[in-house]
């Protein structure tokens, strides 16, 4: 199996590549018909959620910079 990759972009959507499903809370697959590629909405302004539609142009600012975590809590 591949390794799944999200992508955060800068001032828009989380970009998923590689082997994934995307499920609802009630566990049901949404039919993705064939892509490996997707992206999700993170501004909440896409008519068509989870999936992005380009609805965050001009109204979304987030800057992504990976950083590290602080430790997991045991």
């Amino acid at each position: 199996m591949s390794k799944t990759k999200l992508t955060i972009n800068n001032n828009g959507s989380v970009k998923i590549e590689g082997d994934f499903e995307i499920v609802d809370k009630n566990g049901n697959a949404y039919g993705l018909q064939g892509r490996e590629v997707v992206s999700i909405c993170r501004c909440g302004l896409s008519k068509n959620k989870p999936f992005c539609d380009g609805a965050h142009k001009g109204h979304f600012e987030h800057e992504a910079i990976a950083f590290d975590l602080p430790p997991k809590k045991v």
